[in-house]
């Protein structure tokens, strides 16, 4: 089976349908976030905090080089991840790209309170996130091979067989699908 790479902005839902789609198709589930925070054994924003975001987004391409080399994986990435192209070529190599678009007042609502975004740690977070988002939805949207949009009522169970039905309609999935497929 390819891998499955879901992308999207930050509380759109990629680790928990990620998490969920994983165990509906018996693959293997790897939290992007999750793989980075191990490898260095700190957190992510204490990573940002003492190295700093471009530090961080080269712990992201190897991640996204190193986890695009196993096949059968649902893989979670981080927010910003897709935003490089050559973490875009490394997920396409070894699988699809799923967009979770989730409309900007369902992530408004989901981080309120969220206090664990570097990016939003600012004066203005309402605009910081806002910018972002905007600036964020076309390259996740040109990264995409297959668009799954959540406009916030679906359960992360529904959310995942929805993904897994139109990841497996895609000819590119089907041409590699193996026994879950």
């Amino acid at each position: 089976m390819k891998n499955v790479v879901l992308c999207g902005f930050m509380g759109s839902g990629k680790s928990s349908v990620g998490a969920a789609l994983a165990a509906l198709t018996g693959a293997r589930f790897v939290d992007m976030d999750r793989y980075i925070e191990k490898q260095e054994n700190k957190r992510i924003p204490a990573i940002f905090h003492e190295k700093g975001e471009g530090y961080f987004r080269q712990l992201e391409s190897l991640a996204a080089a190193a986890l695009s080399k196993e096949s059968g994986q649902i893989i979670a990435t981080g927010g910003g991840a897709v935003m490089r192209a050559e973490n875009v070529q490394a997920f396409r190599s070894g699988g699809v790209i799923v967009l979770l678009d989730v409309p900007l007042h369902v992530v408004q609502r989901r981080l309120r309170g969220d206090r664990s975004r570097p990016l939003l740690n600012t004066r203005d977070r309402g605009r910081a996130l806002r910018e972002l988002y905007c600036k964020r939805l076309p390259v996740y949207r040109a990264a995409a091979d297959l668009v799954v949009e959540n406009r916030g009522a679906l359960p992360v169970s529904q959310m995942a067989g929805r993904v897994w039905e139109a990841v497996r309609a895609l000819p590119a999935f089907q041409e590699n699908a193996g026994p879950t497929g």
